[in-house]
């Protein structure tokens, strides 16, 4: 017989949730604060873009691509690459700005080390980079891009390309700066970089650094060209639009090489002018114009004559005699509106696709003042040009990302763009914890996060990523088209 006390077991302690506290927390000027927690991040988000970039082989690819030659220590070079673009996603665009996250424990757990290397290291590490390495990153999004299509069940085989400069001021002496275009800074030097977007993802497709010069027409086909030699295989079908300052045969004869729908804003010039004021007018009742007409001009130096649409608005009586504006131009009596185009639709339809092409004017915007385009930090042109495609790299991994995240019912027309910004607030500041058990790591996200249920649904898509051999599979069951 035993002696001893019945119920002297310990009570078991109760595994269940626990329960919600009836009174709010308290927080004011006399609380109380420490410096004790570890391992706590403020870009609890880039978890799902590193198990993305994972997942489509970003390393291997890179690899593969860029053709880098620079013996490293601190860091390996895809490291350096990483660091910088992910730097940039979060909103650091300059190089001393990544001082901030150095210890960051999820973008340390990312790149696999402890700290970030001081401005300096990585400061050498860019200028190092060949001024070539601007186009091998190029040839890596596109190489990237048709993974995740892939991946994604992105099956458009009919897309919109929207082609644009925008006027980067100079504050700096950085070479390649001209006065040249540039209406909001008047006299002062400026670079005018080309991009092209994808109107139904919203993807930057090719782009390049240029000095602050107009253009010519030999470098306006170049960019066209490797525009069309980026797209994923599925794209069958393309259509094209551009404003004035891509008025040339050459780009014409680009659009016509890879059998394009195109239009383009006409440039005011004598002839065309002349061939304006004859022409069959009529009255246009299902666009903002007082009269519309269309004819056939071919300007000088062009292979053959093109279709020519145009709009005119009554001039009221006061308006100035003789004056220019960047789309349109004016004379005594009339303000015109003309492009040139080889699509066939009625006029109306020819004009409303046009204006649908304002769209990409917001995505300079986003990419000059999220993605930190804007910023040139060095006064050396070549690595200028790299840095601006590491800042378009990082505004793709936004759009890819909205390509895993999209609702199954959602199509081109209903999707909407999520400006990195915004993604930014939804899905990038997000608080965690990073944490270590059993030769385990973890992150474990608050409970009161309000997209909770997105970010699951996002790491789930992510991580079925799978390649079955020469193609990814995709995983989602809808496709986009």
């Amino acid at each position: 017989m035993k002696n001893r006390k019945k119920h002297n077991d310990k009570t078991h302690a109760n595994q269940g949730c626990a329960t919600p506290s009836a009174e709010p927390n308290k927080i004011n000027a006399s609380t109380p604060f420490d410096f004790s927690g570890k391992s706590l991040t403020a870009y609890g988000g880039l978890l799902p873009v590193a198990t993305m970039l994972e997942r489509i082989g970003f390393r291997q690819l890179l690899g593969q691509t860029l053709k880098i030659t620079r013996v490293t220590r601190v860091m390996a070079a895809y490291q350096f690459i990483l660091a910088m673009v992910l730097g940039m996603y979060v909103g650091f665009s300059r190089l001393n700005q990544l001082r901030f996250v150095a210890r960051d424990p999820i973008l340390t757990g990312i790149l696999q080390i402890t700290q970030l290397p001081p401005q300096s290291t990585l400061w050498r590490f860019l200028a190092a980079l060949h001024g070539s390495v601007a186009g091998q990153i190029l040839k890596l999004q596109g190489a990237l891009r048709e993974r995740v299509w892939a991946a994604a069940n992105v099956q458009l085989t009919t897309v919109t390309l929207d082609t644009d400069t925008t006027v980067h001021t100079l504050y700096g002496k950085q070479f390649g700066g001209r006065k040249s275009y540039n209406p909001k800074n008047r006299g002062k030097k400026s670079y005018q970089p080309i991009l092209t977007f994808i109107a139904e993802t919203r993807e930057f497709v090719a782009g390049q650094l240029r000095n602050g010069d107009r253009p010519t027409g030999t470098q306006i086909a170049t960019h066209l060209r490797t525009v069309f030699q980026l797209l994923p295989a599925v794209v069958v079908q393309i259509f094209a639009r551009a404003d004035s300052g891509f008025y040339c045969g050459e780009a014409v004869q680009a659009y016509e090489e890879f059998r394009c729908r195109f239009i383009i804003v006409a440039r005011k010039t004598n002839r065309l002018l002349q061939e304006l004021q004859p022409a069959p007018w009529k009255p246009s009742p299902k666009t903002d114009a007082d009269e519309e007409c269309e004819f056939w001009y071919q300007p000088d130096g062009w292979g053959r004559a093109y279709r020519f649409v145009a709009l005119r608005y009554a001039q009221p009586p006061e308006a100035p005699a003789e004056s220019e504006q960047y789309q349109l131009f004016e004379t005594t009596d009339y303000l015109y509106r003309v492009f040139v185009t080889n699509l066939r639709e009625p006029i109306w339809w020819v004009v409303w696709f046009y204006n649908r092409r304002a769209g990409a004017e917001n995505l300079i915007k986003e990419a000059n003042n999220d993605a930190g385009l804007a910023a040139h930090p060095s006064r050396r042109f070549d690595v200028n040009g790299n840095h601006f495609q590491l800042a378009m790299l990082a505004y793709n991994l936004n759009c890819w990302l909205m390509l895993f995240n999209r609702a199954p019912e959602d199509k081109v027309e209903t999707m909407k763009h999520t400006t990195l910004a915004t993604a930014r607030l939804r899905f990038l500041f997000v608080a965690a914890k990073v944490w270590r058990h059993a030769r385990r790591t973890g992150v474990s996200y608050s409970d009161q996060y309000e997209e909770r249920g997105l970010l699951q649904r996002l790491m789930n898509r992510l991580r079925a990523i799978r390649p079955p051999g020469p193609g990814f599979a995709p995983v989602m069951e809808t496709a986009l088209i």
